[in-house]
């Protein structure tokens, strides 16, 4: 799929009409303007002037998201699905996989994980790694990986997009 290059803030216009149609885009956001808020994974900013060496990666990571087959999703029944695969999990891991996937490619607190999996009150340090370390485990097989943010949480991302 292709990445659309839009000007912010002159393209408001088709901005808007590439998110409704859910199209790739890559923001050029003026010097001076503020960039707008962004939270959807197909779609990024970088403030101009750029060096087309930047907007070519930037471009390229886009376009891999896009193309990569969806981000991973955990349905009704506790499995975790990514680009075709799955793996079934236990209702801890799925209370931490919804809680990573729903903020997928971004830091997840360590607080907000242990909320969401022991919404009874908070578990010790030590019970959240070790359901980190299975968690871990559990979803390598299907192309996933999680990543410690020191002193900030967990990251979930695609190997691929690790590579």
């Amino acid at each position: 799929m292709d990445v659309v290059l839009i000007r912010w803030p002159g393209e408001r216009d088709r901005l808007e009409a590439a998110r409704a149609a859910g199209t790739p885009r890559l923001l050029l956001v003026d010097a001076e303007a503020e960039p707008p808020t962004t939270v959807d994974p197909l779609e990024d900013w970088m403030r101009m002037p750029a060096d087309p060496s930047d907007v070519q990666v930037r471009v390229a990571t886009l376009a891999r998201r896009a193309d990569g087959g969806g981000f991973p999703a955990v349905d009704d029944d506790g499995l975790l699905h990514h680009r075709g695969r799955w793996v079934a999990l236990s209702p801890l891991e799925t209370a931490i996989a919804r809680a990573l996937t729903e903020r997928y490619g971004a830091v997840v607190g360590r607080d907000l994980l242990a909320r969401r999996a022991w919404p009874g009150g908070m578990p010790t340090r030590n019970a959240l790694d070790v359901q980190m370390v299975r968690f871990r485990r559990r979803v390598e097989p299907i192309g996933l990986e999680v990543r410690t943010v020191r002193s900030r949480g967990y990251l979930l991302q695609s190997l691929a997009d690790a590579a």
